[in-house]
């Protein structure tokens, strides 16, 4: 009996990115026999030097909230709530459109069964600290000139792979076998083009 691929998925739930990607492990976890651990990265913490501004760190100090809640989530209820609650936050932020982050907090609380009290970490530094170690794992295997998402196959790791619309059924199964190819190959080290659309959330 083969072992199970192992996958490591570093997310920030405000990304469309990392939706996309997410939605494409998904489907690779009905047709492939892989694992999959998700862990917090945030887009707040890669980008909190490059402005200075103040509407800049105004708009860092709103996408801290949602990552900010489910790292308090894992670390007070359990690591189970991590994917729990980005799949809860992420189909509210991307295919539902709504931007108002204390309200996604809240109605994806509610959706898992967690207190709603835990949508006051949204503001609160204290389990900054786990966030800040979980980002600095992902990124310390890709390097700091990369976004979210941040997906390791069998422990080698790289940014993305971005795509839309995400594959589904066994057309995710074949672009797994290909990203899994590539990351065996201890060479490779980039393949990108520009984008042309953005996401489909479909």
């Amino acid at each position: 009996m083969s072992e199970k691929n192992a996958v490591d998925f570093w997310f920030d739930p405000a990304c469309p990115w990392a939706w996309m990607t997410s939605r494409w492990i998904g489907e690779v976890e009905k047709v492939r026999d892989i694992e999959a651990e998700w862990h917090v990265m945030s887009l707040a913490i890669l980008n909190e030097d490059n402005d200075d501004s103040a509407e800049h760190q105004q708009s860092m100090a709103k996408l801290r909230g949602p990552v900010r809640v489910i790292t308090a989530a894992a670390q007070l209820h359990g690591s189970e709530y991590t994917k729990k609650l980005y799949d809860a936050m992420g189909t509210r932020i991307h295919p539902g459109g709504n931007k108002d982050f204390d309200d996604v907090i809240a109605r994806s609380l509610e959706e898992v069964g967690l207190p709603a009290s835990l949508a006051g970490y949204a503001t609160s530094d204290e389990y900054d600290s786990e966030l800040q170690a979980s980002h600095d794992k992902g990124i310390s295997l890709v390097g700091q000139d990369v976004g979210t998402p941040v997906v390791a196959f069998n422990g080698t790791a790289f940014f993305g792979p971005v795509m839309t619309p995400a594959p589904k059924g066994e057309e995710a199964g074949k672009v797994w076998d290909g990203a899994v190819l590539l990351a065996g190959y201890p060479g490779f080290y980039e393949l990108k083009r520009s984008r042309s659309e953005g996401p489909i959330f479909d």
